[in-house]
């Protein structure tokens, strides 16, 4: 993540990507962790949740998904996220910082009148504007860091 704390046209936007990262990276420690460990997750029917491999590949995929979806509503350029590879555990933390790096930028230009009124339907069918759906990148790995800590306990 840069330094330039006043690159960011909205402050909102410069703080949630700033979450994102610190959260998206307390995920992959979290993750690295109960790897280690041999945590199983709960036996579930959601493919994005059956395993560790598949969670990771999930919390990534989305992160990269979100930062997609929101370009292309706002008419921004591609931010040229690579496509998450299918066995990312041998390049994670490559892979991380490729992400976060190209998570810092693409919406510098996003003024706090489009981020909070323009809505745009989710690749899941719900409407959200710019700014909901930036905290809802940062949720995901928070909700997930939650996931394995639980798992974890048991």
């Amino acid at each position: 993540m840069s330094d330039r704390p006043n690159d960011y046209v909205y402050g909102g936007t410069r703080a949630l990507v700033e979450l994102h990262d610190r959260h998206l990276r307390g995920f992959v420690a979290a993750w690295k962790d109960a790897a280690a460990q041999g945590v199983a997750l709960p036996s579930t029917d959601d493919p994005t949740c059956a395993s560790l491999d598949a969670l990771l590949h999930h919390v990534l995929r989305a992160a990269r998904g979100y930062m997609v979806w929101m370009c292309g509503h706002l008419g921004f350029d591609d931010p040229r996220i690579r496509e998450v590879p299918d066995d990312v555990t041998a390049s994670l933390d490559e892979y991380v910082e490729h992400l976060l790096e190209r998570w810092d930028g693409p919406l510098v230009a996003l003024d706090e009148k489009t981020a909070d009124r323009a809505v745009f339907d989710s690749s899941w069918g719900v409407p959200y504007c710019i700014d909901a759906m930036l905290e809802h990148a940062v949720m995901h790995p928070i909700r997930h860091t939650y996931q394995l800590a639980r798992a974890a306990a048991r």
